[in-house]
C-alpha cells in the first residue's frame, strides 16, 4: 500500500504511469481472482485504494492549477 507522502511527492507525469500500472495490475488481479488463482484476496482491496489515492491527487493537481489534464 502506497503513503499518500509517497504519492504526492511524485510529479504528475509518473503519477499518470503509476495509475497507468495500477490499472493493469487491477485487471490482472481480477482476471486471477475469477479464475480462482488468486491466493489473497485483500491485494484487490489494496490495489483499488491505491488507484482512488493517486486519482485523488491528480485531481487536486487539476484544480489547484485551474486547468483540465
Amino acid at each position: 500500500m502506497m503513503k499518500i507522502k509517497e504519492i504526492r511527492s511524485l510529479t504528475t507525469k509518473e503519477l499518470k504511469a503509476k495509475l497507468n500500472d495500477l490499472t493493469t495490475e487491477l485487471f490482472n488481479l481480477r482476471f486471477s481472482h475469477a479464475t480462482g488463482n488468486l491466493p489473497n484476496n485483500m491485494q484487490l482491496h489494496v490495489v483499488k485504494k491505491d488507484i482512488a489515492k493517486v486519482k485523488t491527487i491528480l485531481r487536486e493537481r487539476e484544480l489547484k492549477e485551474g486547468v483540465e489534464v
